[in-house]
């Protein structure tokens, strides 16, 4: 019996190691891929709805509000890293397979995302039921760089819980942009 239970465990071994050059592992790695790219239309769709909201497109509903910012939480920090195992980058997927050899970069950025999205669905959370001019982009706002020389090098970054909702949105799309331009590629 415990011979059959070692050769078991070594075949499990054996198909382990084969497993990611067959026609199963390309499979994995497509559901893998489709559950990403459904990710990213739902972080895409929360984002709208949010946007569509401030910019008066869309009646504001606290509790849509607050389902968009949650679901923005929900799919950023770790879990967008665990979106990008290794051997999911490049064709078929529009995610570059730069992501690996800049790892701490992407994951850096994937993280502070998330801290954003936190931050805004904490705001979300006790959403009033209408717009409120503490939730929009004000003048209020200090000045980080953002001018024709770019950002000033160290540059204090406020802390997202201080920031408006609006603002925060804002942060979140730059730095998706941000995200995209560097380890996104166009798939025909």
């Amino acid at each position: 019996m415990r011979a059959g239970i070692a050769s078991g465990a070594v075949m499990l071994a054996l198909a382990g190691s084969l497993v990611l050059s067959s026609p199963l592992a390309a499979a994995s790695g497509d559901a893998i891929v489709a559950t990403r790219q459904a990710s990213m239309k739902a972080m895409a769709a929360a984002a709208k709805t949010i946007a569509e909201m401030f910019d008066g497109k869309r009646p504001y509903e606290a509790a849509g509000f607050k389902a968009a910012a949650e679901a923005l939480r929900a799919r950023t920090g770790p879990a967008l890293i665990g979106e990008f195992p290794q051997g999911t980058l490049g064709a078929p997927s529009g995610a570059r397979a730069e992501i690996d050899q800049a790892r701490p970069e992407f994951e850096a950025l994937a993280r502070h995302i998330g801290g954003l999205a936190s931050a805004l669905a904490a705001k979300a959370e006790k959403a009033p039921v209408e717009i409120t001019g503490d939730m929009r982009m004000g003048a209020i706002l200090p000045m980080d760089g953002g001018s024709l020389l770019g950002k000033r090098p160290n540059a204090v970054q406020p802390d997202p819980a201080t920031l408006p909702a609006e603002h925060l949105l804002h942060m979140i799309l730059q730095d998706c942009s941000s995200c995209h331009s560097k380890f996104r590629q166009k798939v025909e």
